[in-house]
């Protein structure tokens, strides 16, 4: 990784062993800046607080090399990401005003990629983790995921069933509280379609009468319009002198029609006047109709007026015209029916609900058998690491219980609290030393028996769910002698099937370690691209000497830092690998 501009870091290059990396130096140095710098790559909060005062933005750049064919050279492919021979660089910036960017394999993705592949890469560990696991639902994930499919089929099925029984639940507890509301919604209803079916509206009839209405209110004007339109085209029997429009048309078509062989654009035209006779004989034809058949009958109008009467009073509480008040209806009519249907779907709700229930306690049954059977093989393996932390005779276990409920699921014989992921509650138990009883890791272990638990944990992890990388961030604290040599000792050995890096302040750790990094500051307070080095030979030695005595010259300090390194070596070269 390079880092550049993040907090007390100005400009560093940190080069991680394949095996086992430990992360040394003096309190404040920056060490934990290693940390925040994976975290960023790997897809965590940007804080602007982290970018160095002074600078605009902070840089992390970092190189993963990735397994052939594995699920995260998928993802960051479909991503648009390249490789560069095998491995995938990773940028991320933050601003000093809090923006963020990522940036795959050269490609700009959004962090949350980051965060998906991180899953299947990295697995991170620190102090606040070991304050995770004190959780009740955190130990039955840990749990969980140690089982595998074994309970994740079975957690599965039982949470698919666990969300259909809330959804029946909640509609028949509906439709049981408002019983009395959807009654009245229901009587409501029925008003509104008995006063629709006595009126018997027709769509589009509030237009049409609304028309007729103006028509008749009318009549007399309209039928003396239409009579003095008809004798000014086709004359008033009354008056043989007259002059109407279709006689003169007549003559002009007379006057041309004698000459139209002449000349063919004056046939065009005396062909048109004809037309127009024709036209002027069909519109007075209708106009005298029209005036024949209107009749001023005050009873239609009064009969018209009475239905639009009618029509009005629905318009007025069901829809802005009877096209609306009808669309009101059938939606009424629906909703009536789904009303009236309570009863019988309250019993088909009940049936289903009753039979999911029990459906749902035979599956909890079932989690709980596979989480037991778990339990007992997680507990072993744990247990059997702690015999390689220094604690030879502590003892892990599971106590998987249910809480009464009678509002509950019946589930082996009882009648318990039941929740999205079971009806089980979870807790680890540690017994530190024979005859001690076993109590919960919250109130049973102390902060360097938690770290050893952490780790034992951890490792029984990756046997069953390994990932390529392991960060651990001062999980050695509180721990000091023999136990932290056989921290040191453990985390070597998990080392040869995976990277590991530490950062450690313990000397009988950070000597089991293929490379040890130190950071470290200058006079001005930063670190610099020389302030994180590998430690070899002398300096190596120095550095143990200052992490055990606090003097880097002391003698004694030398002595014990050199017998580590050599322990730590004879046992690497006996190791198998």
């Amino acid at each position: 990784m390079r880092i550049r501009s993040l907090g007390v870091i100005d400009d560093a290059v940190v080069e991680l062993s394949p095996g086992f990396t430990a992360v040394t130096g003096e309190t404040g140095a920056g060490k934990t800046m290693v940390v925040t710098s994976l975290g960023l790559l790997l897809g965590g909060r940007a804080d602007p607080a982290l970018v160095r005062i002074g600078a605009g933005k902070a840089v992390v750049e970092g190189r993963i090399a990735l397994a052939a064919g594995s699920s995260a050279v998928v993802r960051a492919e479909e991503a648009g990401a390249e490789l560069d021979d095998g491995a995938l660089l990773i940028s991320r910036t933050v601003s000093a005003e809090g923006r963020s960017r990522a940036h795959l394999g050269g490609r700009s993705v959004p962090v949350g990629l980051l965060a998906e592949l991180a899953d299947e890469l990295v697995a991170v560990h620190g102090q606040t983790d070991q304050q995770g696991l004190l959780k009740l639902s955190r130990q039955r994930q840990a749990l969980d995921r140690y089982a595998g499919e074994a309970v994740s089929g079975p957690l599965a099925a039982y949470t698919e069933a666990y969300r259909r029984l809330r959804a029946v639940a909640a509609e028949l507890d509906e439709i049981v509280t408002l019983a009395r509301e959807r009654a009245q919604e229901a009587d409501l209803l029925r008003y509104g379609l008995d006063e629709i079916a006595a009126v018997e509206p027709r769509a589009g009839e509030d237009t049409e009468l609304a028309e007729e209405a103006e028509r008749l209110g009318h009549a007399e004007a309209l039928a003396g319009a239409a009579t003095a339109a008809h004798a000014a085209l086709a004359g008033n029997p009354e008056d043989p002198e007259g002059i109407d429009a279709s006689t003169l048309v007549a003559g002009g078509h007379r006057a041309l029609e004698s000459v139209r062989a002449h000349d063919p654009a004056l046939a065009a035209l005396t062909d048109r006047i004809g037309e127009i006779g024709i036209l002027l004989a069909d519109v007075s034809g209708e106009l005298a109709g029209y005036a024949s058949d209107l009749d001023a009958d005050p009873l239609r109008l009064a009969a018209v007026e009475e239905r639009r009467a009618a029509l009005t009073a629905l318009t007025r509480k069901y829809g802005e015209d009877i096209g609306a008040v009808l669309a009101w209806g059938e939606q009424g009519a629906a909703r009536l029916a789904e009303l009236d249907g309570d009863d019988g779907r309250i019993g088909e709700l009940t049936a289903e609900r009753d039979a999911l229930g029990a459906g749902l306690g035979a599956l909890a049954e079932a989690l709980t058998k596979a989480r037991t059977e778990a339990a007992e093989r997680f507990a072993a393996a744990v247990t059997a690491e702690l015999a390689s932390l220094a604690m030879p005779h502590a003892r892990v276990s599971f106590d998987i219980r249910q809480t009464d409920d009678p509002d509950g699921v019946e589930a082996g014989g009882r009648t318990v609290a039941y929740g999205p992921t079971g009806v089980d509650e979870v807790e680890l138990l540690l017994a530190p030393h024979p005859g001690a009883p076993p109590r919960p890791i919250a109130k049973g272990a102390s902060g360097g028996e938690l770290s050893r638990v952490m780790l034992a944990v951890e490792v029984v992890f990756a046997g069953t769910d390994p990932v390529p990388t392991y960060l651990f961030d001062e999980v050695d604290a509180g721990v000091g002698g023999k136990a932290a040599v056989e921290i040191g000792r453990r985390l070597a050995k998990l080392a040869r099937t995976a990277q590991v890096v530490v950062v450690t302040h313990l000397p009988q750790v950070a000597a089991f370690a293929d490379r040890q990094l130190l950071v470290e500051k200058t006079d001005d307070g930063s670190v610099t691209r020389s302030g994180v080095k590998v430690l070899e030979g002398e300096d190596r030695v120095r550095e143990l000497s200052r992490m055990l005595a606090g003097q880097e010259d002391s003698e004694a300090a030398r002595a014990h830092a050199e017998e580590l390194l050599a322990t730590a070596r004879a046992e690497d070269r006996t190791a198998p690998r």
